[in-house]
């Protein structure tokens, strides 16, 4: 079979994850405080988690095609459909970027106008860290990762139309693939420093945007494995074989190692360098969250590398679809640690808590990681629902996220054929060993 059909039984399926999504984010806003932080917090984490796979998928298209790779041509309108969740996502995140604009929420201490007056760190950083940039950054820049996503599938599907094996509709893919290589990678590095680095408007490190999108890419490739598994048992894909998994499964062993690199090199810099502006990020999160500080590293990292350092492992559907449900659900919560701690201590200072945390004029370094630490005593040892761990909400939110995502992707797969009918190189996918 290559027209895949959205049945009913899992369509209803899809409509009840994301029910429940709605039903726990509404439960979410009323039991929450007077600026509904949980609320908002879910609802950044994963509008930036899902955006970001669907950004990953389109950027890894793009990096197939200019680099003539043609191992992935058989199942590569899973990718072109996850690209096609950057419209939805651009809606999700407009309404986070609207929020910044007409003061919805706090998640942001740099979004208190008045504040940044008085915070010479801030407002240093004002002509970056502004509501303006937020919302016309985050409409122009997925904006444009929507538009060339749409546009590589367009031509993709041009040569399911064009009768003949041709190269005509490839050549305009590569030359639109290596337009979008540069404008995502600065792009996105953009972005991601605002929408989740500048929770923590007082600090900065130039390894973050690699961290975290590291972080994204695997997760795509882990969602990818599953989507591939999950159609291949409903009896598509029958071209898919151990092989095109077996390479899938590299990319989850490798990137993860490369992830566990990132967050080494960044964590150990700045341990080494002990500058207080720098450290106050991995002080919070390692003195008031050590659980998910070090279960982070255990489960995206020991978890990929032991299972799948084996070469046969890569290859067995079981162990690699255990591992990718691991890793989704790793790096989901580790862009949970990356947002939650600082919006929860910016909650505390809109709510009037810690004031004495803001960094004087003329204060050295050091004061910024005291203010973080007068900041942050004020939870360091309770268990704030919501932000200290994932809880049922949290949880609920992700699977109405993922019901949302999952709809979006198998509603656009139903539209055209899995298999591309005319790509120059499926021979070469359809041939794809390794040894």
């Amino acid at each position: 079979m290559n027209q895949y059909t959205l049945t009913a039984s899992h369509r209803n399926v899809l409509f009840g994850a994301m029910g429940l999504g709605i039903v726990c984010l509404i439960l979410t806003w009323i039991g929450d405080d007077a600026y509904h932080t949980r609320f908002w917090t879910n609802f950044l984490h994963n509008s930036v988690f899902f955006t970001m796979i669907s950004a990953m998928a389109v950027f890894f298209i793009a990096v197939c095609i200019t680099a003539y790779a043609g191992w992935h041509t058989n199942f590569k309108r899973v990718w072109e459909a996850y690209s096609m969740f950057l419209f939805v996502g651009l809606g999700l995140l407009l309404i986070v970027a609207l929020g910044v604009y007409m003061h919805w929420h706090h998640l942001y201490h740099w979004s208190d106008e008045a504040g940044v007056q008085n915070d010479p760190i801030l407002k240093g950083k004002a002509s970056f860290l502004n509501k303006n940039w937020y919302l016309f950054g985050t409409v122009i820049f997925v904006g444009t990762w929507a538009f060339f996503a749409s546009k590589l599938r367009g031509l993709s599907l041009e040569e399911d139309r064009v009768g003949t094996t041709s190269f005509t509709q490839h050549k305009s893919m590569r030359f639109w693939a290596a337009i979008l290589l540069p404008i995502i990678g600065f792009t996105s590095a953009a972005m991601i420093w605002q929408w989740v680095m500048s929770i923590d408007a007082h600090w900065y490190s130039t390894l973050f945007a690699w961290y975290s999108t590291a972080s994204a890419f695997v997760s795509m490739i882990a969602l990818t494995i599953l989507m591939i598994i999950f159609l291949k048992s409903n009896g598509y894909y029958t071209e898919v074989n151990e092989n095109h998994i077996h390479d899938l499964g590299k990319f989850l062993f490798a990137i993860s190692v490369f992830w566990t690199y990132l967050w080494f090199s960044q964590f150990m810099l700045i341990w080494y360098a002990n500058i207080g502006e720098e450290t106050i990020y991995f002080r919070e999160r390692y003195d008031n969250y050590p659980s998910l500080f070090f279960g982070n590293l255990v489960i995206n990292f020991l978890v990929p590398f032991f299972i799948l350092m084996r070469n046969d492992t890569k290859r067995k559907f079981g162990s690699v679809s255990f591992v990718a449900i691991i890793v989704l659900l790793g790096h989901w919560v580790d862009y949970f640690l990356m947002i939650k701690p600082g919006a929860l201590i910016n909650r505390n200072h809109a709510m009037g808590h810690g004031h004495d945390a803001a960094p004087a004029v003329g204060e050295a370094a050091h004061g910024a990681e005291h203010g973080a630490v007068a900041h942050t005593a004020e939870h360091a040892s309770d268990f704030v629902a919501g932000f200290s761990m994932p809880g049922l909400l949290e949880i609920g939110t992700f699977v109405g996220f993922l019901g949302l995502f999952l709809f979006v992707a198998l509603t656009v797969l139903s539209k055209a054929a899995l298999v591309p009918k005319n790509d120059p190189y499926l021979e070469e996918s359809m041939h794809h060993h390794v040894i």
